[in-house]
């Protein structure tokens, strides 16, 4: 195996939507070098030893608490990238310390195949972070102007909120949000949910809360 080949674990139970994710990453990004795990409680000594470039943990994977086990993760790695999958139905109050732990994206459970793979593309190429929490501030030094209800929804969409539940928060229908998403990924050049919210912290559009 080339060195400078990209190392992706991905410690989830072997379930079917594990294969697929494998899979897709396989076969979008076959330059990366692909390995899974169901054993948390090896799984700090197997980063020590293996110092991947990425990993991928289900947040439902059997083994130690959640937040338990980040912790050893930063342990045995201290600048690990991570990515963890089903964030969206966690407590707050366990999102924020995942956060606070150095989670670098926090993806749904149901997250396209198309979203992750964009996320590992984004975590593997920079230090940046997709935070699961974000606040909406006026853009500074952008040739794009954003609306005050593109931020409203920008926010709603750093917080993983669907389609629907944006609409439903902002009392407007689900083909406005359309509209206004594409706008959004059309104004910041982005393709998906998690590129805009990348492009909009690395612009200040949102700040880190």
């Amino acid at each position: 195996m080339n060195l400078a080949t990209p190392r992706i674990l991905v410690a989830a139970a072997p379930t079917l939507q594990r294969h697929g994710l494998l899979a897709t990453l396989q076969e979008l990004r076959p330059n990366l070098f692909l390995s899974a795990t169901a054993d948390a409680y090896t799984l700090p000594a197997r980063l020590r030893r293996e110092a991947p470039s990425l990993l991928i943990l289900d947040a439902n994977l059997p083994g130690p608490p959640l937040s338990t086990l980040v912790e050893q993760v930063r342990q045995a790695q201290p600048r690990q990238r991570l990515l963890v999958l089903g964030g969206r139905r966690l407590p707050l109050s366990l999102r924020r310390h995942l956060v606070d732990m150095g989670a670098g994206a926090l993806l749904a459970k149901q997250a396209t195949p198309e979203e992750v793979v964009a996320a590992v593309e984004q975590l593997l190429a920079s230090s940046s972070c997709v935070q699961f929490q974000c606040n909406p501030v006026q853009p500074s030094g952008s040739s794009s102007s954003l609306s005050s209800r593109e931020l409203e929804i920008l926010q709603l969409v750093g917080q993983d909120y669907s389609t629907s539940e944006i609409a439903a928060q902002l009392f407007i229908s689900v083909r406005t949000v359309d509209a206004h998403r594409r706008t959004l990924l059309q104004k910041t050049g982005t393709r998906s949910s998690v590129g805009l919210v990348l492009h909009a912290v690395k612009r200040g559009w949102l700040e880190l809360g």
